[in-house]
Order: structure tokens, then C-alpha cells, then sequence
């Protein structure tokens, strides 16, 4: 983190003290240009005149050409108000720029308050690009790099960060946008000082965490060069607003109320009944049919008992300890029963109906949260379907029982995204720890779930679709600890702008809601999953591969239509496909006919016998020059589906009695038979899919991804 003394501070706090004291939003560029020299950004030699003559003796002094720009706190776009004129060459245009400028300034905004003109040394050469900060509703502080000048809002080539941002988060920022080749020198030009740029970046990320006031800033265009890196224009856009802090547990405290929610000793079922195609019966059924082996306390006004259990009028009358509620009630009796819950200091609520929120019932969600919060019980929910944690034989929820056990845990925002993961999870015999739903998330969110999940030894992998961060912020920070241990894997819905709200800067108005997520997840570790097949392939898949050791992948297929494809999928993940050595491509060339191909990919042929698959795999899995293997299977007479799929996972384990587990992937192409095949590859540590080049790369290049987030390749 850059270091910035007290001093620095104070100078930074006068102007803005300056700015609130006059009722202004915004700093002139003679004030953005006394914050950025206390922070150490570069900014070109400059003054404000207050005549023509003062203009014309300023640009004398400092040396032709210069740029001439009004100053006045209520025009911030200066160029749309013909305040700039850049490339004056002599002190008589000066003199002339000025009252043009004067004249321009009068004409778009005839009561505007004008300070004078800026005359400022005329910075040229380089590229031009753009750093920046927004402050997201979600996400908070944000700092901005992108191509700058005229370009910045046509490309919009732009890659965010949280704010304050490391070295290293700067320096990913200048490789992070489509046109970063232009920093490294184009047609002769000198490659930018990266150093001296991100050096920016990191100062402007560190000035607006430190001042929380500064709602937007522009630096537009900076001037890179070899030289180094000038903010030829300041914008700053302020908002003295005080913020209401946001609501964050203790970490220790998450941990442990969410222990008790997901490993209860005692559930009670708050609107239980006997009645079928209730949802109070349904829960009930699947506690008792799930096999919990806890206590199950059924609540209802008028019952004796339920299902062969007592019931009780209400959760105080439970004479034991109840560690979480599950409540299956009509959205009007729910605050009611929380307080009753709260009293009887129950730490989890489980709130299955609907009928806050998300229809409009904005005042019944706060109430309860205010409950919650007053009571310290935790709420996972409304409108959800509830939740399982399989190690306890848990099936909290009015969906069918799930008794396949793993090591994956699921969550959703949607209940109906919800039923599609526990029906893949059945049909694909993908184990799971827990599938969560969150809902409205009142209280309980993802973050809350990672925390939990991070020391859950039952999850290895935590997979999470949601359609909005309720705190970006939280789960940014906390993601990006627990993804250094187990792959996170999220399915952000919304991927499309769902409208920025107009802003004052270039930065604000490139903020796209969906370049935001995909940036601050990016740089917290986490896999983003493009779609709900490719969420549940990643959950299943990448716990099933081992780690790899590096980035060199060879395709070995039996079909040059699936070779192709393979390829371009491997570009499309990020996966390098390794150049091959001669030495190597002699080696393989021993196993394939004349007329295959080595090379990479490798192509046996597709009339070639299992033993031609056998030794070309086994080369591949022994030398240690390799470091993964996406295997492309073609049906053929001669090698059958599950001859193929057999002789692979013996030399697989062949491989592992040696001390070698790399990971390896399959496509498999032909007829129904390859489904079969497909399947016992799966089930023996081969993530295989029938029908498919791109979906077994995916799994590969996600289990990469995570590998190299984590710091393991």
C-alpha cells in the first residue's frame, strides 16, 4: 500500500473543507491540481489567469504550446462548453484563446461563476489513457483504467479494481483491457513506463479510499509515455453526504450462529402439519424421511402432536434448546413467531415464505430484519426454498429429500434456480455438502455462507448463483481469502448493463454494472461461470481434477474435426496448449500412422486400435514436460466407447501407483453408447462429456483459473 503521510492528508482536506464550505459538488482544475500534487500525481506546470494579459505572460513563461481551459465550479464539462483550446503557440493567441474561452463559458452558461482560465503546459506524445474512480452502491470505491482521450466512452475499454488497489492490482489493470498491446509500443513506437502508470493508478485508488467524499474522479487523458505518466485533466466529483455504515457481523459470530444453522441438534417447524400438499407438512416429511437424527419440535397453535412427534403452541413452550426455526407460515404471522424466537434465544430462522420483498412488502422485510437484528437471530431468507446440509441428513425444506453425499456445496438466489441444481445434483449423482437458498436475503447472504463454508471440512468446492450483492464489498474481501483454499465459483445473473445512473464523469458513465462484477470477482479469486450448465459442470468437475503443476496442455484425439475444436475452446479458457518439443513429437509419432498428425494436437486417427490410445496417453501422463491432457474420443468399431473409457482409467491408475496424477479431461463424439462411457470416466476421475468439445475445456480451464488464483501453478 503507498504511504501517505499526514501532511499529504491536511492538503487534501483543506481544498475539500473549501468545496463543502461554498455548497459546491465539484473541485476546479486549479483544486484537482493541488490534490493531485499532494498525492503525488503527476500533473503538467500551470496557473490561472485572470485577463488576457495574464494569460499571454503565463503561457511566455512556461514555454509554447500550452492549453488554455476555463475555470469555473459550475461548468464541469469544459470541452461541450468550448472552454479548452489546446495548441497555442504564442502569446498573442493566448491573449485571443482567452476571451474566446470567455466568450464560449458566457454563451453555454450565462450565470456561471468563472474564476479565471487555466493556462496549463501542453503535454504531448504517448498514449493517451484514462484513471479514474467511481463509488458503487455495492461494491464502494472503485478505481478505473482504461484508453483515454476522445476514445474512452466510444470503446468503452475500461477494468476496474476495489479501491485501494496493490501494485499488482495496477499492474493487472494494464493487461486487462483489449487494447493493451498499445502500452507495449506499436510501429515503432516506445513501450510505456508501466511503472511510473501504475504508480498513478495505485495513488488515485489510495486517495479515494482515503477520502470517502470523493464520490467520482477523472485523470482523462493521461499522457503515457517512456518518460513516464502526466494527468494532462483533473475532475473531481464530491459528495459530503454522510453514509449510513453498513450492517457486518463479527466473523467469529458468523461462524458460529451458522454452525448451529447448518449442524442443528434441534430444529423446530414453525407451522408444521399433518395436512398433505401443505408446506408445513412437506418440511416436516423431509426432516423425518431425510434421516435427521436431531430433535424435530413441530409448532402449531391448535395441534398435540404431528407426524408421531409432540407439538407445542409455540417455540417458548420447546422445553430444550432449539438451534434454528424453520418457518412455513403466511408472511403477516412471521414477525410476530421471530420475536417469539428471539425471546427463546433461538440463532437461526429459516424463512420460507413469501411475500416481503419481492412484492413490494418493503416495510414487512424491514421489520423482521430489525427483529432479527435486535434479537441477534440470524435470517436466512424470505421467499425460499429452504436448505440441505447432507453430513447431517438435513433437509430443511419443502423440496424432496437429497441423501447424495459430497463434497460440494450450492446456493441460490432463485428458488427455481434452486430445483434445477437439486435435480442436476440427483441425475449426475454429484454429491453435495449443502444446497442454500438465499432469496431476499434479508440478512444471511453469500459472504455469510462463505465464511461458514471456508471451515467446513464436509465442502471442498463453494458454488453461488446470485443476481445482486447486497455488500460487493464484503463478499469481495472475504472471497478472496477463502479462494486461495477452496475454489469459488459464481453465477452472476444480469450479465447485461442494467443502466448506470447518469454521471458527472467519463469513469461513472463507463461503469457498467456487469464490467464491475466481472473485474472485482476476477481480482478476488473467484471463477465466474457464464451460464447455469457451466455453474454445476465447474461444482462437479472441479473437485474431481487433481491441481496442475503448469500451463503446458496437449490434445490427444482421435478426430480432426474434434482437435479443431478443441483447440479453439483452449483459447477461449485461457489454456496454453504446449508447443511441442522434437524430441516429444518423435516420441508420439512412434504410436500414430503416417498419415496422423503430431504435433499439437496429437491425432491418432479414428481407425486406430485401444492400443494406439493407451501408449499416446501414457506418454502424455509420463513426461513430466506435460502438465494436463484433453483427450478427443471418435466411436469407431475398432476402439468401442467402453473398451476406451475402461483402458483410460487403467492407465490413469496405472499412472497414480507411479506417484503421477495430472488432470485430464474427455470429449467424447459418437453414438448413445458414448453416453455410458462418458459417465464411467466421470465416475473414476476422467470429467468426461458425450456430444461436447467446449464443456470438458471449460471444466479444465475453470480448475486452471482457480489454480492460478490460488498461487498454485
Amino acid at each position: 500500500m503507498t504511504t501517505i503521510s499526514s501532511t499529504q492528508k491536511d492538503a487534501v482536506r483543506m481544498v475539500l473543507d473549501a468545496v463543502k464550505s461554498s455548497g459546491r459538488t465539484s473541485l476546479t482544475a486549479p483544486e484537482g491540481k493541488l490534490v493531485c500534487d499532494a498525492y503525488g500525481i503527476p500533473v503538467p506546470g500551470e496557473g490561472v489567469a485572470k485577463s488576457a494579459a495574464d494569460a499571454a505572460g503565463m503561457a511566455a513563461k512556461m514555454g509554447f504550446p500550452v492549453v488554455l481551459k476555463i475555470v469555473s465550479p459550475d461548468i464541469l464539462h469544459k470541452t461541450e462548453a468550448g472552454g479548452v483550446i489546446v495548441g497555442v503557440k504564442s502569446a498573442d493567441d493566448a491573449s485571443k484563446a482567452y476571451e474566446t474561452i470567455l466568450a464560449n463559458a458566457k454563451k453555454y452558461k450565462a450565470d456561471a461563476r468563472i474564476e479565471g482560465v487555466q493556462v496549463q503546459q501542453m503535454i504531448a506524445g504517448g498514449v493517451e489513457v484514462i484513471v479514474g474512480a467511481i463509488t458503487d452502491n455495492s461494491f464502494g470505491k472503485l478505481v478505473a483504467f482504461g484508453l483515454g482521450g476522445v476514445l474512452v466512452e466510444v470503446l468503452k475499454d475500461v477494468t476496474f479494481r476495489l479501491a485501494p488497489a496493490t501494485k499488482s492490482d495496477a499492474m493487472s489493470m494494464l493487461t486487462g483491457i483489449q487494447a493493451h498491446e498499445m502500452l507495449e509500443g506499436v510501429r515503432g513506437s516506445d513501450p510505456v513506463n508501466k511503472e511510473a502508470l501504475s504508480e498513478v493508478i495505485v495513488r488515485v485508488s489510495q486517495l479515494v479510499h482515503d477520502f470517502p467524499e470523493i464520490s467520482e474522479m477523472d485523470l482523462n487523458p493521461v499522457f503515457a509515455s517512456k518518460a513516464g505518466a502526466v494527468a494532462a485533466d483533473v475532475r473531481i466529483v464530491v459528495d459530503f453526504a454522510p453514509k449510513t455504515p453498513r450492517y457486518r457481523p463479527d466473523e467469529a459470530d458468523v461462524v458460529k450462529s451458522m454452525n448451529r444453522i447448518m449442524k442443528p441438534v434441534s430444529v423446530a417447524v414453525i407451522g408444521a402439519s399433518a395436512e398433505a400438499g401443505k408446506i408445513g407438512n412437506s418440511v416436516m416429511k423431509n426432516l423425518i424421511n431425510g434421516g435427521y437424527k436431531g430433535q424435530i419440535y413441530p409448532v402449531h397453535p391448535k395441534a398435540d402432536e404431528i407426524l408421531g412427534y409432540k407439538a407445542y403452541k409455540s417455540v417458548k413452550d420447546i422445553p430444550g434448546i432449539v438451534d434454528v426455526a424453520v418457518f412455513a407460515i403466511p408472511a403477516p404471522f412471521v414477525a410476530g413467531a421471530l420475536i417469539e424466537c428471539g425471546e427463546k434465544q433461538i440463532p437461526g430462522a429459516v424463512l420460507i415464505p413469501s411475500g416481503f420483498a419481492e412484492t413490494g412488502n418493503m416495510a414487512g422485510q424491514e421489520e423482521i430484519q430489525a427483529i432479527g437484528r435486535k434479537y441477534n437471530v440470524r435470517l436466512m431468507g424470505p421467499n425460499i426454498y429452504g436448505f440441505y446440509y447432507t453430513p447431517a441428513n438435513l433437509c430443511a425444506t419443502f423440496c424432496t429429500a437429497y441423501d447424495v453425499k459430497g463434497k460440494a456445496a450450492l446456493s441460490s438466489q432463485s428458488g427455481g434456480i434452486g430445483m434445477a441444481i437439486i435435480g442436476f445434483s440427483r441425475s449426475a449423482k454429484m454429491g453435495v455438502s449443502a444446497i442454500v437458498g438465499l432469496g431476499n436475503k434479508s440478512d444471511i447472504d453469500e459472504d455469510d455462507l462463505l465464511i461458514f463454508f471456508e471451515q467446513d471440512d464436509n465442502t471442498q468446492i463453494i458454488a453461488q448463483h446470485c443476481e445482486d450483492l447486497k455488500d460487493g464489498r464484503a463478499f469481495a474481501e472475504v472471497a478472496k481469502r477463502v479462494s486461495r483454499k477452496k475454489p469459488v465459483v459464481m453465477l452472476k445473473a444480469g450479465r447485461t448493463s442494467a443502466g448506470a445512473k447518469a454521471a458527472s464523469s467519463h469513469t461513472g458513465a463507463l461503469a457498467g454494472n456487469d464490467k464491475i462484477y466481472e473485474d472485482v470477482l476476477a481480482q478476488s479469486g473467484v471463477i465466474r461461470a457464464r451460464s447455469l450448465r457451466d455453474l454445476l459442470e465447474f461444482a462437479r468437475g472441479i473437485p474431481a481434477l487433481p491441481t496442475p503443476r503448469g500451463e503446458n496442455v496437449v490434445i490427444i484425439t482421435g478426430a480432426g474435426g474434434s482437435g479443431v475444436l478443441l483447440s479453439d475452446a483452449c483459447v477461449d479458457n485461457n489454456l496454453k496448449l504446449m508447443a511441442m518439443p522434437a524430441d516429444l513429437d518423435a516420441a508420439f509419432r512412434k504410436f500414430i500412422p503416417p498419415f496422423g498428425a503430431a504435433g499439437n494436437p496429437v491425432d491418432i486417427t479414428g481407425g486406430e486400435p485401444p492400443k494406439t490410445y493407451q501408449n499416446t496417453v501414457k506418454l502424455g501422463l509420463e513426461d513430466p514436460r506435460i502438465h494436463a491432457l484433453i483427450l478427443g474420443y471418435w466411436h469407431t468399431i475398432v476402439t468401442p466407447p467402453m473398451v476406451f473409457a475402461r483402458l483410460m482409467v487403467e492407465v490413469k491408475n496405472e499412472m497414480l501407483a507411479k506417484g503421477i496424477e495430472k488432470p485430464m479431461v474427455a470429449s467424447l463424439a459418437g453414438d448413445v453408447e458414448v453416453e455410458e462411457a462418458a459417465e464411467y470416466l466421470y465416475q473414476n476421475g476422467i470429467p468426461a462429456y458425450a456430444y461436447s468439445c467446449e464443456i470438458p475445456v471449460a471444466v479444465l480451464g475453470a480448475k486452471y483459473k482457480w489454480a492460478r488464483g490460488a498461487g498454485l501453478l
